[in-house]
């Protein structure tokens, strides 16, 4: 079981369709799983924004981040345009990131899901990190 998700973070769902809210907190506990580790960093601004890394450095050392949008959640991956897709279903056209747009809970269910985010995890995992005994806590980041 994953752990549960902070206060912060359900306050800033609670202005969302509860379908999309549903879908992100779901779309957390999928990383989570693959990651328990991770930290994450919450951005409330345009978007409600879940950053994960294993240093709580998001910006430079983030692997995936889930952000909800009115009608949708994007999967995103920090340097997800060197991760291997053969069926090009990374969606994006900046230099590293790319994401995968999540509707409904039937496409989390889909392998690639958890192939992406394990790959994603993989380009930032050295042995330093993965030997380290690390901590799970969580930094609120607010944008205006």
């Amino acid at each position: 079981m994953t752990r549960p998700p902070d206060r912060q973070l359900l306050n800033y769902l609670a202005s969302y369709d509860r379908r999309i809210a549903n879908l992100a907190l779901s779309l957390r506990a999928i990383v989570l799983e693959e990651a328990p580790e991770a930290i994450e960093s919450l951005v409330n601004g345009y978007a409600v924004a879940i950053g994960f890394s294993f240093t709580g450095k998001p910006l430079k050392d983030g692997f995936c981040h889930v952000v909800a949008y009115k009608n949708s959640v994007n999967l995103g991956f920090n340097r997800g345009a060197l991760l291997k897709d053969p069926d090009a279903v990374l969606e994006g056209s900046g230099k590293l990131i790319r994401h995968l747009r999540i509707r409904n809970h039937d496409e989390l269910d889909r392998p690639l899901v958890r192939r992406f985010i394990r790959g994603a995890i993989a380009q930032v995992t050295a042995p330093t990190i993965s030997s380290k005994k690390t901590r799970s806590t969580k930094r609120a980041v607010e944008e205006l």
